[in-house]
């Protein structure tokens, strides 16, 4: 009886555990197809939604205030995807365009297919270095034919590396820390890291499954695997499981604070806060 008492004060506690910790993730539904979030400065959060695949015009970007109330912040886009802030403006990969998006919501063609070096097949993340220059991954058939572009503010778009160098096949999230580009590719699951100057490529991690957000906190990357629903964590080149039970862990961001992996899930339609410890 003695023993049976200490199991169940035991089983209580684990339970309380479990619960708070399930309690910790904070999750918001109602999205169609949520493929990229970011976070300003006053924990607004900013929400891809792609609507119908490959349907124009129905894409939209979706704000969720500090008290969790949902409402449109542009609308009109075709299949929006990667989201990026430079300073107040807003950019995003839609398709074979990038859009920038003023605070009010209204948006422009900032880069246009007429413009690329080459023509774009799919769009897909964006990020930004510190001196405003745009980076966007190109993840091509998904398999192969990938791109990745570098974009200036006054428009002027390069390729930084294409399917002519063997490892670039379907890159999707970038990372860049001063000179270097970080890539991960959706279709071999291998984290590289790109010398901006030289162009050469260091294998970094590999095993991420269908890999396609990245963000890096402290001395670890984090990547979310959209093919098997999981979050991996990259310290140095050991490969860890991080959080799994997505069904499809698309673009994620650290949020502002630095406290939390905001997850979008691309088919359950939601978007879960994954605290960082």
């Amino acid at each position: 009886m003695k023993y049976l008492r200490i199991y169940l004060v035991l089983f209580l506690a684990f339970l309380s555990i479990t619960l708070k910790a399930h309690e910790s993730l904070n999750t918001i539904s109602g999205f169609v197809s949520p493929e990229s979030v970011v976070q300003d400065a006053k924990g607004d959060i900013y929400v891809s939604e792609i609507g119908e695949f490959n349907k124009d015009g129905d894409g939209k970007i979706t704000r969720i205030s500090v008290d969790g109330k949902l409402s449109t912040f542009a609308s009109g886009m075709d299949d929006p995807k990667g989201l990026t802030f430079i300073g107040k403006s807003l950019f995003v990969t839609d398709k074979n365009r990038i859009l920038k998006v003023e605070p009010n919501g209204r948006w422009t063609v900032f880069g246009s297919t007429m413009t690329f070096p080459q023509t774009p097949v799919f769009l897909n993340d964006i990020t930004s270095d510190e001196e405003g220059n745009l980076y966007v991954s190109d993840s091509g058939n998904l398999k192969s034919g990938g791109a990745i572009y570098k974009i200036t503010q006054n428009k002027k778009i390069t390729i930084v590396l294409n399917e002519n160098t063997p490892e670039i096949l379907a890159p999707n999230g970038l990372w860049v820390i001063k000179n270097d580009l970080y890539e991960v590719d959706f279709s071999s699951g291998i984290l590289y890291k790109i010398n901006l100057k030289n162009k050469s490529i260091l294998k970094v991690a590999e095993g991420l499954g269908g890999a396609d957000g990245l963000i890096k906190s402290e001395d670890n990357f984090f990547v979310s695997d959209w093919k098997n629903g999981k979050i991996y964590k990259v310290h140095g080149s050991k490969v860890s499981l991080y959080k799994d039970g997505f069904t499809a862990a698309a673009d994620i961001v650290l949020s502002y604070d630095k406290k939390s992996i905001i997850t979008p899930d691309m088919k359950a339609g939601s978007v879960t806060l994954v605290p960082l410890h």
